[in-house]
């Protein structure tokens, strides 16, 4: 008898049998996804953490380089951190673009290997200036974790989109979740300087295992005859529209869930607690929040995958909105770190969501554009929370902040409810 390999998919189904003597397409397209997901899985959760490790020492460091001052070192803290994600979220349609035209993989291959020297550089770094641009490098040669979502959405059989990028954020979310705290405790022992090089060292790891173990079945795109172009389906009502959703829905998430970061802190100060260690408390929970949809991504988006993404798009939204309000009426700390939790549960289905939708409702050579687009507007999302929720609190109240983003989560599943009820099935093209 010839040896049998099994490969469970996330259903627990067996689809197929493969021996050694066995050539059959489809089958080495199936281990080839679920190959490319592990990698990429891997890539993103070395990569987003390194990119975060740096936020607990940034302030020494800039020390370390000669600003002494503590009103400039927090104002360079803030330029110096934000410069890297603000200059990701510009290049992300970029790269998509030329992910469509030239293949995705290329796009993982550049972003670690870029990332990997400019993470090492980092720790050479001898002025602030210098950190300030090679901190912008970085964010402008990186992108690896929304260049693996485009690879993992249009590499991964429809049927399993979302589990899939639901695996993915999982790696992404432990990236940012253990990123800080490797930040503050690897240093203690190696360094700062050699904390950078050894970050670089692992990236480095994730682009040898992208260069050599992932396998792109897409084929890049020749140029487009005159006349036609892969965006062609913007003329397409139904589709332009549901895909506007997608990315209007993803700034919404990003606006509230940053809205309330800023206040957390000072919040917790307002409410009972057990401990005088306010700046532990809302670590624990922030952490609390990722921890929740790490834990739950890829049994999310397999329920969207089963069930419908636009259904729990709808179901997400609203149970947000409510654990938003529920937090502002906290009265103690552990109530209040209770519902980060639940809500980090309700949230971590959003994005594999909305990137299901737009990979079935987009052309293939026009999916990484497209969600470059995404991810750009989740960014514009994350730069103006933060502000709104300071406005709001200054001049109405923390429980005010809760209220406006419960308030947008619910406009967005108003939004998607509509589109949800007037389509069946609206997220399949």
């Amino acid at each position: 008898m010839q040896p049998v390999s099994y490969w469970l998919l996330p259903s627990g189904k067996v689809p197929f049998m493969t021996t050694p003597q066995t050539n059959n397409e489809n089958e080495v397209q199936q281990i080839a996804w679920k190959q490319n997901l592990y990698v990429c899985l891997f890539g993103s959760f070395t990569t987003i953490l390194a990119m975060t490790l740096i936020l607990p020492i940034l302030p020494i460091y800039i020390q370390n380089l000669g600003v002494n001052d503590p009103d400039a070192v927090v104002s360079w803290s803030g330029w110096i951190f934000s410069i890297t994600f603000l200059a990701a979220g510009v290049m992300a349609p970029v790269w998509g673009r030329f992910a469509d035209r030239y293949g995705r993989k290329i796009i993982l291959i550049r972003a670690s290997l870029g990332m990997a020297i400019g993470i090492a550089l980092i720790g050479c770094a001898q002025t602030v200036w210098q950190l300030f641009w090679l901190r912008l490098l970085v964010g402008l040669l990186g992108g690896y974790a929304s260049g693996a979502t485009i690879l993992v959405a249009t590499q991964t059989p429809r049927a399993h989109t979302g589990w899939a990028v639901g695996m993915l954020a999982s790696g992404t979310l432990a990236g940012n979740l253990l990123g800080p705290l490797v930040g503050g405790i690897v240093p203690a022992w190696l360094g700062i300087r050699l904390t950078f090089f050894v970050a670089g060292g692992i990236i480095l790891i994730a682009f040898f295992c992208t260069a050599f173990m992932i396998r792109e079945t897409h084929k890049p795109r020749e140029a487009a005859p005159k006349n036609t172009t892969p965006y062609s389906f913007w003329k397409s009502g139904r589709q332009r529209n549901l895909v506007l959703l997608m990315l209007l829905a993803g700034t919404l998430l990003m606006f509230a869930n940053m809205s309330v970061e800023p206040i957390i802190t000072l919040y917790l100060a307002s409410l009972d607690t057990l401990t005088d260690q306010i700046p532990l408390l809302a670590g624990i929970a922030m952490s609390a929040t990722a921890f929740g949809s790490m834990l739950f991504s890829s049994k999310a988006g397999r329920w969207g995958d089963t069930h419908g993404h636009l259904k729990l798009l709808v179901a997400s939204f609203v149970a947000t909105a409510v654990l938003l309000l529920l937090q502002g009426l906290s009265q103690a700390d552990w109530q209040f770190i209770a519902l980060r939790f639940l809500m980090g549960m309700t949230l971590c289905g959003i994005m594999p969501a909305l990137t299901a939708v737009i990979r079935h409702n987009v052309p293939a050579d026009a999916a990484g554009g497209v969600l470059g687009y995404a991810t750009s507007t989740q960014y514009a999302g994350l730069v103006l929370g933060p502000l709104a929720g300071g406005m709001v609190a200054n001049h109405a109240g923390f429980t005010a902040v809760f209220v406006m983003t419960g308030a947008v989560m619910l406009l967005a599943a108003a939004l998607l409810f509509r589109q949800w009820s007037t389509t069946a099935r609206p997220e399949k093209a």
